[in-house]
């Protein structure tokens, strides 16, 4: 079967795998898959791991708290961009936050870590909220790898093993252009992208060998700049 049967389903994740041959759907999944969708046994769906596998499998067993299904056939998929890592501001409307990390997992990515600014107005945790953003958004656009989405107080809180990339209006090239010359996938890739306000020198100034780019010529605003980003890595990198 080719990969175009994925246009056509509605997917469901769970990480309950028992052995070779049975899928564990949560209670949440399985009120959806039953009460919502009107799924009945031996109706056959789609259940993802979030470990880069999609299983064809078939409803065996409906009760109140759990459904469960029968692996039929697996497909795997390599995630491509697990050595990138979004490195995200909190911004001051949350809304176009939250649509922004969604619209990035859409296009592909699944490493975030979300960081406090000195700019940045609102304060406080959500990462269970933003885990769940993540989620819906991997099943909304058929993908088999959970995000993981993670929180640092500032960005000296997080542990950069690799290649650090500032987005800054007074950036040299592109990121197109940096892709273009000097992409490695055996390389790990930090994206830092700046609040509303920019960055305070003091937050960056630590990050004397990180590459400053830009994505156009023309500003951006945070939310759009983080969509940009990874629609250009979704074109340039297959």
């Amino acid at each position: 079967m080719s990969d175009s049967f994925l246009s056509e389903i509605e997917l469901y994740y769970s990480d309950a795998i028992e052995g070779t041959k049975t899928i564990v759907l949560s209670r949440e999944e399985s009120h959806h898959l039953t009460k919502v969708m009107r799924h009945n046994t031996g109706d056959e769906i789609y259940v993802t791991d979030g470990k880069g596998n999609i299983y064809r499998t078939v409803i065996f067993d409906i009760s109140k708290r759990e459904v469960k299904t029968e692996i039929k056939q697996i497909y795997s998929y390599p995630d491509k961009f697990k050595n990138i890592t979004f490195c995200l501001p909190r911004l001051k409307n949350a809304e176009r936050f939250e649509a922004a990390l969604e619209k990035s997992i859409e296009l592909g990515i699944t490493n975030f870590i979300v960081f406090e600014s000195k700019r940045t107005v609102a304060r406080g945790e959500k990462l269970n909220r933003w885990n769940k953003i993540a989620l819906a958004a991997m099943k909304q656009s058929l993908r088999s790898w959970k995000p993981v989405v993670g929180y640092a107080e500032n960005l000296h809180e997080i542990s950069f093993n690799g290649e650090i990339i500032i987005f800054e209006q007074k950036g040299n090239d592109t990121l197109t252009e940096y892709l273009n010359n000097n992409y490695d996938s055996n390389k790990n890739y930090f994206f830092i992208f700046g609040p509303e306000g920019g960055f305070e020198s003091s937050e960056i100034e630590a990050f004397e060998n990180a590459s400053l780019l830009k994505l156009t010529e023309n500003r951006l605003r945070s939310e759009t700049a983080v969509i940009a980003a990874a629609a250009l890595l979704a074109t340039l990198i297959r």
